[in-house]
């Protein structure tokens, strides 16, 4: 969505920069690490419609994959996904009523309510998964050592802001 084929980040370093306003790169950066999520969170959901899913019921999908039994409490989900308690219910909600996934109570936990994936949810994550493969995951043309760059700044932002980032910075091999 370019607009009159300007670079709109390089236009506001050069407001940015014309009206002293300070701290220039950190403002770009921020500027085009926004514009790259939009970018990137474009190619992934427009990857994911035919199946009538979105990035955030995809990580639904893929976290209940990843679990013992296929299935999570609801609460715990938040947590993982990093998401209001009320967007997970949403999630799961449309979830549910396409059939990819159910609801029960817990087991151990009477305040508890378990998603589980069902063979349908499952069929469908495995297809996403290969739909997203298929488009690199929105990242383009870049190589594994810029992916791999890329990787590193970013858990410098993340770590600033008090994640745990010790797993998630290696070196691959895999890929273009």
């Amino acid at each position: 969505m370019a607009t009159d084929d300007m670079d709109l980040v390089a236009e506001a370093r050069r407001n940015w920069e014309s009206n002293n306003l300070g701290e220039v790169d950190a403002m770009v950066s921020a500027t085009s690490l926004a514009r790259a999520h939009q970018i990137v969170l474009g190619r992934i959901n427009q990857a994911l419609t035919p199946l009538s899913l979105t990035f955030s019921r995809y990580e639904a999908l893929a976290l209940l994959s990843f679990a013992r039994n296929e299935s999570m409490a609801m609460a715990r989900m938040g947590e993982r996904l990093q998401v209001h308690p009320t967007s997970v219910t949403s999630t799961i909600d449309r979830l549910e009523r396409d059939g990819l996934v159910k609801r029960s109570p817990h087991p151990d936990d009477r305040r508890a309510t378990l998603a589980t994936l069902t063979t349908e949810g499952r069929a469908v994550h495995a297809e996403a998964t290969a739909a997203l493969e298929a488009i690199r995951w929105g990242m383009g043309e870049l190589a594994v050592d810029q992916l791999t760059e890329l990787n590193h700044q970013l858990a410098h932002v993340r770590e600033s802001a008090g994640d745990n980032v010790s797993g998630s910075i290696r070196t691959t091999t895999k890929g273009k």
